[in-house]
């Protein structure tokens, strides 16, 4: 009996419909190539580049093509790419676990005579909610302590992060992306993202300080506020700083009486010591103390027998997937990179991450000329991609294993994550799922469609090395979308 690998039948058919519309002119319906040709040749995008695509995911046929094999810069859409391979890898239930471990013995007063490690698992949901101090899986670790005795730590509290290696942030990254929570660092041991979040709100009258609200409230950084309350009615002009290689923060400037709220995510350098030093601060609210200075290894664990205190398990990969997809969130998608790398490769590194998911990428049979890859979260300005890729990879993902988790992780237009206030209304609110991408010069838009004709779509739009401004280049290509989904097809 011959038995028949379904998976790599629905691969080799889809890449079989590609290899033979490839260079393939823009085809479909009269009316739906011409309103796209309409918004893409304005004049206002004359020296930037459109690279769009769109197939139908029945038969494979092209309904729009332009520059679909030129390289352009993915910017967040490449996170399309991260969250497949990560999928493919691990599985839509695969958990990562944070662990309280030690060598020593604990004696009769409850005193662990020795060292406790704090070792990182890549964890990337060691995040608390948005309005409460965010040490959710750090209380339940203090707590699992607390009830097994642990009274008093006489070694050190060391935070192990040895499961990634390298750089841990790009290399290319934008300076001033660096001080806020999407350019923040990554670590196998990262806690609140490695970022801290300080509500700014106005004082009781003008002149009065502005009220900053830290969280988590914590004595490993510092925030000097210098901010006034000014005036009802007047502009906010704050201003926020912070050095690199110091958690000093600094906020000047003023916000209006009476005004709204300003949350701000500011990014902390070590994430591995941040997360150490907050549960130390967690362990002694609880009533444990640590003896010892607090520390942070790469190096391999103690080679002695050791035992597990207590442990917390992340949500599966596919809640993991959603939140690394629906808010766009970098630091995640670098964590899965890193954890790709050590799956895949042995080593957590961005560098063996990256080349796994190239890996994945030929393996699915997709091709990867023009293609050269940065990072996995696309603040990168040096990635590229191609239209052609993205759709390719879309259309081998709507027939994966897992494609229903894989669709279930992405934006659904008018309703949630980055598109939650985009596309709304119809024909798009609602049957579009797509990752949109933003850096200088650059914004993108991919992802699966529902036409109202009821054919499905994947599609990839990219307007590259424009100088139009972002809200003009989001309304337009919202409008190719809509163009998309609505036109009729002949």
């Amino acid at each position: 009996m011959t038995v028949v690998n379904s998976r790599r039948v629905a691969i080799v058919l889809t890449c079989i419909l590609f290899a033979r519309l490839v260079g393939a002119e823009p085809t479909g319906s009269g009316s739906l190539t011409g309103a796209v040709s309409r918004v893409v040749q304005q004049t206002r995008f004359a020296t930037a580049v459109w690279a769009i695509e769109a197939r139908r995911l029945d038969t494979g046929a092209l309904l729009y093509a332009l520059n679909e094999s030129k390289s352009v810069a993915p910017a967040s859409t490449i996170k399309l790419v991260t969250t497949a391979a990560a999928l493919d890898a691990f599985g839509p239930d695969a958990t990562l676990r944070t662990t309280i471990e030690t060598a020593a013995r604990m004696d009769g007063m409850g005193r662990i005579l020795g060292d406790v490690y704090l070792v990182g698992g890549g964890d990337p949901t060691l995040w608390g909610s948005y309005d409460q101090a965010p040490v959710t899986a750090f209380d339940r670790l203090a707590e699992s302590l607390v009830s097994s005795g642990v009274r008093r730590i006489e070694g050190r509290l060391i935070g192990h992060e040895g499961l990634f290696q390298g750089p841990r942030r790009g290399l290319d990254w934008a300076w001033s992306d660096l001080v806020w929570y999407y350019g923040a660092e990554a670590s196998a041991l990262q806690f609140n993202n490695g970022a801290v979040h300080i509500r700014v709100m106005p004082g009781k009258g003008v002149g009065d300080p502005v009220l900053a609200i830290r969280n988590p409230a914590s004595a490993y950084y510092e925030l000097h506020n210098s901010a006034v309350t000014a005036l009802p009615g007047s502009e906010s002009d704050l201003v926020l700083e912070r050095d690199l290689g110091s958690n000093v923060i600094r906020l000047s400037g003023s916000c209006p009486a009476g005004g709204p709220a300003e949350d701000l995510f500011v990014a902390i350098e070590d994430p591995a010591r941040f997360a150490v030093t907050v549960f130390a601060e967690t362990l002694a609210s609880r009533g444990i103390a640590v003896a010892g200075v607090l520390d942070t290894t790469s190096l391999p664990l103690p080679a002695t027998p050791r035992r597990i205190l207590a442990a917390v398990e992340s949500p599966p990969m596919a809640r993991i997937l959603r939140d690394v997809n629906r808010p766009s969130h970098n630091i995640r998608a670098e964590m899965l990179v890193r954890l790709l790398g050590h799956r895949v490769k042995g080593e957590g590194s961005a560098q063996a991450g990256l080349s796994a998911m190239m890996d994945f990428m030929r393996r699915m049979r997709i091709s990867t000329d023009g293609w050269a890859l940065h990072d996995g979260c696309g603040l990168s300005p040096s990635s590229l991609v191609t239209a052609r890729g993205i759709v390719h990879l879309l259309a081998i993902m709507h027939r994966h294993g897992h494609a229903s988790v894989y669709k279930a992780s992405l934006p659904v237009a008018g309703e949630s994550g980055t598109l939650r206030r985009r596309l709304k209304g119809a024909p798009t609110e609602k049957r579009v799922w797509a990752k949109s991408g933003l850096i200088a010069h650059t914004n993108a838009l991919a992802g699966y469609a529902l036409r109202r004709d009821g054919v499905p779509v994947a599609f990839a739009i990219f307007l590259d090395r424009h100088t139009a401004g972002s809200p003009q280049a989001i309304a337009n290509i919202d409008e190719i979308c809509r163009i998309l989904v609505g036109e009729r097809l002949n």
